[in-house]
């Protein structure tokens, strides 16, 4: 008989915290599929050379529906038998252009609410359903959702908008997921966890606004000289351990920094 296997489903692995939580994430007992613009050649290999189970898709998350969709054929592929335990990481972020709200060219104001917000509860609505059907059939497995917020969803920033909304309406859906999946006698759990500051891509581009349209850059340029930065490593392994926690779900919205 198979021994079953851990699932998880990552956004966003490609690069930063998500590519650090992906690689953290391997392991020989656990499938790990991952929906990023990018397929990582070094991460397939990393995977290869421990024998862990890896699936990586070239997925545009700004296509909402599709990415729906296609996990939900996935899904509903697998034997549930043969899984132990499902989980979905919402990681994938866009910071679009920085600047007040009049200045933001739509293209780009539209996809950063697609990626931040939309693609995140379309891919969990089609992960609590297939887990769900799952759980009605007999399966005993646990189902966990992690959203990766951010303190910005929590306190308003001049020139951050649309990044702002999308983490901000990502805790409330989390918390209204999560009084939904209560009503259910297997519900999943859900969190919405801030990570911390971090220093990535997202970081460097907040450090490079333009200071006329941006005043709070210089708050950003002080994170990085005072190396009050956390590594993409080390938030991973906070965030992880976060979700290992006995707890995880009692509180539908967290800071990892409030451990």
């Amino acid at each position: 008989m198979t021994t079953p296997h851990h699932l998880t489903v990552l956004t966003g692995a490609s690069r930063g915290m998500g590519l650090a939580m992906a690689r953290q994430l391997l392991s020989p007992n656990r499938l790990l599929l991952c929906l990023s613009r990018q397929i990582s050649a070094e991460l397939q290999a990393q995977a290869d050379a421990a024998g862990a189970p890896l699936v990586q898709w070239s997925q545009d998350l700004a296509d909402t529906a599709g990415a729906r969709e296609r996990l939900a054929n996935w899904l509903a592929s697998l034997r549930p038998a043969e899984i132990a335990s499902a989980t979905l990481i919402n990681n994938a972020g866009v910071i679009p252009r920085i600047g007040p709200i009049d200045e933001c060219p739509p293209e780009q104001l539209a996809n950063a609410l697609r990626v931040g917000l939309e693609a995140p509860m379309q891919l969990t609505a089609a992960f609590l359903a297939a887990t769900r059907a799952w759980a009605e059939a007999g399966w005993p497995g646990p189902r966990k959702v992690l959203n990766i917020s951010s303190g910005l969803g929590r306190n308003a920033m001049a020139a951050q908008g649309p990044y702002c909304a999308a983490k901000a309406g990502l805790d409330h859906f989390t918390r209204c997921a999560a009084l939904d999946e209560a009503q259910h006698p297997r519900g999943a759990r859900l969190v919405s966890l801030a990570p911390g500051v971090i220093d990535t891509d997202m970081q460097q581009q907040l450090r490079a606004g333009d200071p006329q349209g941006f005043p709070d850059r210089q708050r950003f340029v002080d994170l990085r000289e005072k190396g009050l930065l956390s590594t993409p490593e080390g938030a991973a392994q906070r965030v992880l351990a976060w979700l290992d926690r006995a707890d995880f779900g009692q509180q539908p919205v967290a800071d990892v920094r409030d451990a």
